[in-house]
């Protein structure tokens, strides 16, 4: 790490949230949420870098003057040890000053900061990651990509306008040379450290002669859309130190949702159904063959399905076998319940509701089911916006007739965020997977024709039954019908 010895415009600076502990008046203690530094038989130079450190930073130019000042250059290898060790263990952060103002200020939340990033060539063209994201962080303006685990805070007008003027490849002179850009007192070399920051990140990148940036290049980078990769980095660890898992972070400030939904219409309710599990266990087919003849089928057959046999699938799939209370004292604040297939810390978030068009025994429209009572309720009977639901399959599926029934997937969203920080989203996308794998075994072992599908429209979804697209929405589909061909032959994959 050579480099940190060099003149250079990267102000390094403890992190708010490390703690610096005097042991004696030799032994240094830096301690922070990711990693701690030892400092044992502390020179007086060194000590003075850690409280500048501490304070309004300094470069490592700055910082090495101060050591050899104190100590002479003896002192230097235990200055490059703190900040080696400091940028590994997130001890660290790094800024780009002009004068007073701070143009970026770089915090690595998972792996190393590049507290050696050097300045770039003032006439090399660099351009945004098409991964690049601008948010507000409460009253900062901050810059992150999930290609890299650092976040940028942009705490200053100069420092937002340079990073969106990146847009379109720009060289650090053409930004320091334009007046709408920049402001009084910022200079080519104040960009050049900009970008070489950023660069450091992937944040931003050089491209060249041609405008080609290396994502472009990479086979494999330009397969990931940005919305994919950024949900990615950020529902798993590794790139982030978000909290994550069960954190229950609005225990004490909103109640759980309750382990089943109110009903979602007031109309009467239809009783379903209910088979004998102990005859069905007795009478089915043996799993493994039920598992080997499991296809997606599409079409359906001209005698529409039986609501009797709607009300068996329901009930092998989804209905609620016990409600188990909430237990504080154990661990489990909120109520949980058993169902047929698994969901994440028994949550259950998803609500199924149907869209009928052909079922032999009920009334076609959009109904809602009931899992605790096992019944299906009427939201409302066919109109556009349930044949706004059904054309969707119909172009999902590429068919040319609608489904017997429709079956929709919505998630309760606030049943898995109340309890999960970063994978809520990813949770219940998990629960629509193992849901819909139970309708396909279910199905099969029926004998009826099943089919998931690739996705549809949340908000057609949300206009049709009447819920708020931020707080019960669809993540899923399902169509479900009379079986048209012979068991045994089927089609493949999902639509």
């Amino acid at each position: 790490m050579t480099s940190v010895a060099h003149p250079g415009g990267l102000v390094l600076q403890l992190r708010p949230d490390v703690q610096v502990a005097s042991v004696s008046d030799t032994v240094v203690v830096l301690e922070g949420r990711h990693g701690r530094v030892n400092l044992g038989g502390a020179s007086p130079g060194l000590r003075a870098a850690v409280g500048q450190l501490a304070g309004d930073g300094a470069t490592a130019q700055e910082l090495a003057d101060r050591v050899v000042e104190a100590d002479g250059t003896t002192g230097l290898a235990c200055l490059y040890y703190v900040l080696r060790m400091g940028g590994r263990q997130n001890l660290l952060r790094a800024a780009v000053r002009t004068g007073r103002d701070v143009l970026a200020r770089a915090t690595a939340m998972r792996g190393a900061l590049p507290i050696d990033a050097a300045p770039v060539p003032a006439d090399a063209p660099h351009q945004l990651s098409r991964f690049a994201l601008l948010r507000r962080d409460g009253e900062t303006m901050v810059l992150e990509s999930p290609r890299t685990p650092v976040v940028v805070e942009l705490p200053t007008a100069t420092g937002i306008r340079l990073v969106t003027a990146l847009t379109r490849p720009r060289s650090a002179a053409d930004l320091a040379a334009a007046p709408d850009v920049v402001s009084a007192g910022t200079t080519v070399d104040d960009v050049r450290w900009l970008l070489g920051l950023l660069a450091a990140t992937e944040i931003v990148m050089a491209v060249d002669a041609h405008d080609a940036s290396p994502e472009d290049e990479d086979p494999v980078v330009r397969t990931w859309e940005f919305h994919d990769l950024l949900f990615h980095a950020r529902s798993r660890l590794g790139r982030h130190d978000r909290p994550y898992g069960a954190t229950y972070r609005f225990l004490d400030q909103l109640p759980p949702l309750p382990a089943t939904a109110e009903p979602a219409a007031p109309g009467s309710a239809v009783s379903l159904h209910r088979p004998d599990v102990r005859a069905l266990a007795r009478d089915d087919p043996p799993f493994t063959d039920v598992l080997e003849r499991r296809r997606s089928l599409r079409e359906h057959a001209d005698e529409p399905i039986t609501i009797r046999q709607l009300g068996e699938f329901l009930y092998r799939v989804a209905r609620v076998r016990t409600i188990g209370p909430a237990d504080p004292e154990r661990g489990r604040p909120y109520e949980t319940s058993s169902r047929p297939y698994p969901s994440g810390g028994a949550t259950y978030d998803l609500e199924l509701y149907l869209t009928v068009t052909a079922c032999q025994g009920l009334d076609p429209g959009l109904y809602h089911y009931g899992p605790g009572a096992h019944e299906l309720r009427l939201i409302t009977g066919p109109d556009d916006r349930t044949a706004a639901l059904l054309d969707h399959a119909r172009w999902s599926a590429g068919l040319t007739g609608d489904p017997q029934v429709l079956i929709t997937l919505a998630s309760r969203f606030q049943r898995l965020s109340w309890k999960y920080a970063s994978m809520a989203y990813a949770t219940t996308l998990k629960n629509v997977g193992v849901l819909l794998q139970t309708m396909y075994l279910v199905a099969t072992a029926m004998d009826l024709a099943g089919c998931a599908l690739g996705g549809g429209d949340a908000d057609a979804f949300t206009a049709a039954a009447g819920t708020d697209y931020y707080a019960e929405s669809s993540v899923g589909e399902f169509m479900l019908g009379g079986m048209s061909i012979e068991p045994g032959v089927r089609e493949d994959d999902y639509g």
